[in-house]
């Protein structure tokens, strides 16, 4: 029997990076991004499903222009993650399971709460395009039974962008000897690629009883501290500089449900996770560019 055939969308991304490194011994991953194929091109999108006789398909595309200096069009944001979604779940019939990557977000961000559940899901609509987008994809994956949902919320690690992720970026100015400086100090659920991708090797081998699970660490910290973490690690000062006094609303999630289909799941500790990643910035200082921190 042969290895199971897998199509990983947003190929260049952060997640789909990692994805690769990690998995790619274990199934045979076909990665594709945007200049390989064009999610928005519905034929396109059919006749790679169609020839490629995949799977699963692994859906980490997205089209997020949340950093100031993106490129992309904020008005096309909602247009252009359901026209690739639906381009995808239309031919549903050529694979055996979609897995997506959801966003916390689905959940209205003024409306956020302290841990919640997927049962907070729909309690309100987003006003934003992006949370709308991703709230009405959960929406439809909650009406078919081979679509999953691994609703994440604050994933972190090597690859993402260092000069817009906060763990990231710190870890780069304390390398650099700069300040960190945020709006606002904000509470997070913060989860580590690695365990990320645990999980959902879990789900690629398995059958889940429902549509849609909150991926989370089920722990919180806030950016004090991370960077107070992060200068024990480096042994230098780090100082965190706030524009605005208080706290935003807090991002976090409740991940029993999740933890009910894997007994025995055990995240890394955060300082373990950030200190993995601390290392990795020293070791490819090349990539830091400090006039961007």
């Amino acid at each position: 029997m042969g290895k199971v055939k897998i199509l990983l969308t947003g190929g260049n991304g952060f997640i789909a990076r990692n994805i690769k490194e990690q998995l790619g011994s274990e199934y045979a991953i076909v990665s594709k991004n945007s200049s390989e194929l064009n999610l928005l091109d519905p034929d396109a999108v059919s006749d790679c499903l169609k020839d490629g006789k995949f799977d699963i398909v692994l859906h980490s595309a997205t089209y997020d222009p949340a950093p100031k200096y993106s490129p992309k069009d904020p008005a096309k944001v909602l247009e252009n993650n359901l026209r690739m979604y639906f381009n995808i779940t239309r031919c549903s019939g050529f694979f055996r399971k979609l897995i997506y990557f959801g966003s916390g977000a689905e959940f209205c961000r003024e409306n956020w709460a302290p841990k919640m559940k997927e049962s907070y899901f729909d309690t309100h609509v987003p006003k934003d395009q992006y949370g709308y987008s991703k709230y009405l994809m959960t929406k439809y994956a909650l009406s078919n039974k081979n679509i999953y949902n691994l609703r994440v919320f604050s994933v972190f690690g090597k690859y993402e962008d260092w000069k817009y992720r906060f763990i990231s970026r710190a870890c780069c100015c304390s390398l650099a000897g700069k300040d960190v400086n945020v709006s606002q100090n904000v509470v997070f659920d913060y989860l580590y690629i690695d365990d990320f991708i645990r999980v959902l090797s879990w789900f690629i081998e398995n059958t889940p009883k429902h549509s849609v699970y909150n991926v989370c660490s089920g722990t919180t910290c806030d950016y004090t501290e991370i960077v107070n973490a992060i200068s024990g690690i480096s042994g230098k000062p780090l100082k965190l500089v706030t524009r605005e006094s208080g706290l935003r609303k807090e991002y976090s999630g409740d991940n029993s449900l999740l933890l009910g289909e894997l007994p025995g799941f055990t995240f890394m500790p955060l300082k373990e996770s950030i200190k993995n990643l601390y290392v990795y910035y020293e070791s490819n200082k090349n990539i830091i560019d400090t006039n961007e921190l």
